[in-house]
């Protein structure tokens, strides 16, 4: 099995500022994989001894070393370990793995492009990893692990051959990204937005501009900045450390806007991807040997207007998505792909489990997006329930972090769906009883306690037929809901 590149022990132990202790020949070996989970630990992979409020990490390591495992990394003396076997000393492994995986990108000088935002990170993540993985190998982060254990153990499935990292970044505290942005020193940051999460630690929407801008900090000296122009906080950011950054969005202001959108039901949304012809733009682009010259990326050239252009059809629906098509065609182009490519990308999108995504059963379309949730993204599933067939059902859960204004922030939630072309909304949760306050009577609503009622309850509540929207904040545990959906049997 190949090693990781330079990921000696004594380099790492070096890298991390811990103690190395073992068999001095092993010094030079380098490891073949990193994990934190002792049941993946397989011959010559390095463990990091994780503590943690149920299961502590440093009870497997001679379990681990059973396993074939070459060396641990632990906070405490292992405990009746021979002189034999390898270990690093460090105060804190947490801190040890952020500090192994700066220095393994290090290593593979490869570029990372670093996404943040409030709202759509994952969304956007897949659709720029879409477009690139049209050129590059690209590796992107799976799942949830965009924290300060998820970040570095994304990057440690990082290869030689791999060719372009595509990193999210999630934080909830101020400094978080700090620490995130240390490690993965973006080439090319993303920005979605700035919305009203994690508000119970960061106070207001000014408070989550300035944590998620703290990326710019560790940016490479030559970064490209990605930002949504229609976000009214990003469109105030101008220049970062002399870098112009590119704005995208609906507005035509924006140097890469969408225009000719066209809703297509569940099957997803069509739109005209507009490119403003400018250096900025450009500098990624191919040239054409024959010419002589820069081909200019687009199939609708409007050369009097100063812009290119390409329609693309994007396989997932909602508004949110044209714009993380957007972000993905300034990302494309600023690493080399011709729209062509970029198209392809697009249209190859695949989504997500928990993250918008359609399940097709013999009795229901379920939208299943109970990933997570906030008044940002609770509305834009809501809007496009409304191009679903049959009963539009909107199932609703808690949203969690809001801080003091919670009350008001689920209500407001409950006005919009209100507002919609819905057929039953069904609430559960201690705060989604405000939800259903706000809808009022324009939409047939059911109130539930919690989710053992809904899951009891549900058979009763929905019909053949019906397309049903799934959203809560992960901890409510809405997967639940979908699985039983999946598995019902419907009248």
């Amino acid at each position: 099995m190949s090693g990781m590149k330079n990921m000696t022990l004594a380099h790492m132990a070096e890298a991390c500022g811990g103690t190395l202790y073992g068999k001095e020949e092993d010094r030079n070996r380098e490891v073949c994989a990193i994990t934190t989970d002792s049941r993946k630990a397989e011959p010559g992979c390095l463990f990091a001894a994780i503590p943690g409020e149920r299961v502590d990490g440093h009870d497997f390591i001679e379990q681990v070393f059973e396993m074939g495992a070459l060396c641990v990394i632990t906070e405490r003396e292992p405990e009746s370990i021979s002189g034999t076997r390898n270990y690093i000393k460090v105060d804190s492994t947490i801190r040890a793995l952020g500090a192994l995986a700066a220095y393994y990108l290090e290593q593979l000088a490869i570029p990372v492009v670093g996404i943040t935002g409030s709202v759509g990170k994952t969304s956007t993540k897949e659709m720029i990893a879409a477009v690139l993985s049209q050129k590059y190998r690209t590796l992107k982060t799976a799942g949830n692990f965009n924290n300060e254990l998820g970040l570095p153990l994304t990057i440690f499935r990082l290869r030689d051959e791999d060719e372009i990292a595509v990193l999210e970044m999630g934080i909830n505290h101020f400094g978080e990204m700090h620490r995130l942005a240390a490690i993965a020193k973006p080439d090319t940051c993303v920005i979605t937005n700035i919305g009203q999460c994690h508000l119970e630690f960061l106070g207001d929407r000014d408070g989550v501009l300035r944590a998620k801008t703290e990326i710019f900090d560790y940016l490479r000296p030559d970064a490209h900045i990605v930002l949504n122009g229609d976000d009214d906080k990003l469109e105030t950011v101008r220049e970062v450390k002399g870098i112009r950054p590119i704005f995208f969005g609906l507005g035509t202001d924006n140097d890469i806007y969408a225009d000719q959108i066209e809703k297509k039901g569940l099957d997803g949304i069509a739109c005209r991807i507009c490119i403003k012809k400018s250096k900025n733009l450009s500098d990624g682009m191919e040239l054409d040997e024959d010419a002589g010259k820069e081909i200019v990326p687009g199939t609708d050239a409007d050369a009097a207007g100063g812009y290119d252009s390409f329609t693309v059809q994007i396989p997932i629906p909602g508004e949110h998505m044209v714009r993380n098509a957007l972000a993905a065609t300034a990302v494309g182009l600023h690493y080399g792909l011709t729209t062509e490519e970029i198209r392809a990308g697009i249209e190859s999108l695949e989504s997500v489990s928990g993250r918008f995504h359609i399940v097709h059963t013999d009795n229901f379309t379920i939208i299943d997006d109970c990933y997570n949730a906030n008044p940002m993204s609770m509305k834009a599933s809501l809007e496009v329930l409304q191009d679903g067939l049959g009963r539009r059902v909107a199932i609703l859960g808690d949203m969690g972090e809001l801080g003091e204004d919670e009350v008001q922030m689920h209500r407001s939630v409950g006005e919009y769906a209100g507002g919609l072309n819905l057929d039953l909304c069904i609430c559960a949760g201690p705060l989604s009883t405000h939800i259903a306050e706000g809808i009022h009577a324009n939409v047939e609503t059911v109130i539930l306690p919690d989710l053992s009622t809904l899951l009891t309850q549900l058979p009763a509540l929905v019909r053949k037929g019906d397309t049903i929207l799934v959203k809560a904040s992960h901890f409510m545990h809405f997967e639940k809901i979908v699985t039983q959906l999946e598995n019902m049997k419907a009248v």
